[in-house]
């Protein structure tokens, strides 16, 4: 087994212009953007809300109730790409239990549109 190092050069040029490119993401801007600072500028700015008034604001369960929703179904739709990916002909799925995972998915997606309809019924959507 002979050592050669010219077989890593391409890695070591890949690598420097890696480097390169990361440095310059750096710097360049740096050095061209506009440095006019100005009040508003130096303003905080948190959400999407001027910082204006008192920090302990309350704010309604509405909002937490969204985020929570989103992150259910959210994190549910994950679970049916792994099953649309490998759901179909010649897939690593037997014939026989292609059916039995269809019903499965299928009660899956009956359980997302139960808790929707729940969450819609309550009035969690509503802004009022």
């Amino acid at each position: 087994m002979d050592f050669s190092l010219s077989t890593y050069y391409p890695i070591f040029l890949y690598l420097v212009a890696i480097i390169g490119f990361a440095i310059s993401a750096i710097v360049v801007p740096a050095l061209i953007a506009p440095r006019k600072l100005t009040p508003v500028k130096q303003m905080p700015y948190e959400s999407g809300m001027d910082p204006i008034g008192d920090a302990r604001q309350k704010f309604d369960v509405k909002f937490y109730l969204i985020a929570i929703l989103f992150l259910v179904f959210d994190v549910e739709l994950l679970f049916l790409y792994p099953w649309a990916a490998t759901y179909q002909e010649g897939s690593i799925i037997p014939a026989g239990l292609r059916d039995v995972v269809f019903w499965e998915v299928q009660a899956f997606l009956l359980t997302v549109v139960v808790a929707y309809v729940y969450a819609w019924r309550r009035g969690v959507f509503k802004w009022r």
